[in-house]
């Protein structure tokens, strides 16, 4: 089956974020998702999921463990499982990206320092 963003459940997160589930099976979960510049998710980190952002457009400033890393598009970043980490769009335009995640993140984020 083909999908797209206009075909896939859609929802609304933290500060006015977009994200579209393009794939969830129980062993992975793809998303599509969009920040408005100034938006950032809280702080967190996932017991078992191992993710990965790749950045479609704009730029992503991901922290992780404390650590800033700009992550321009066509590029992306792994977060292995137990690393506390935030995305962050301190640009001045939206950014879009993937969050890839294996296994599924639901149900698996711990938030907080």
């Amino acid at each position: 089956m083909i999908v797209s963003r206009s075909t896939v459940a859609h929802g609304i997160w933290g500060e006015g974020c977009d994200a579209w589930e393009l794939l969830a099976s129980p062993g992975l979960s793809v998303k599509h998702e969009r920040m408005p510049p100034g938006a950032r998710e809280v702080r967190h980190h996932h017991a078992q999921a191992e993710q990965f952002f790749f950045v479609l457009s704009g730029a992503l400033t991901m922290e992780v463990e404390g650590k800033t890393h700009r992550v321009a598009a066509q590029h992306g970043i792994p977060v292995a499982p137990g690393l506390r980490h935030q995305a962050i769009n301190d640009g001045e335009e939206a950014v879009e990206f993937l969050v890839i995640s294996v296994p599924p993140s639901a149900g698996d984020r711990i938030e907080g320092a």
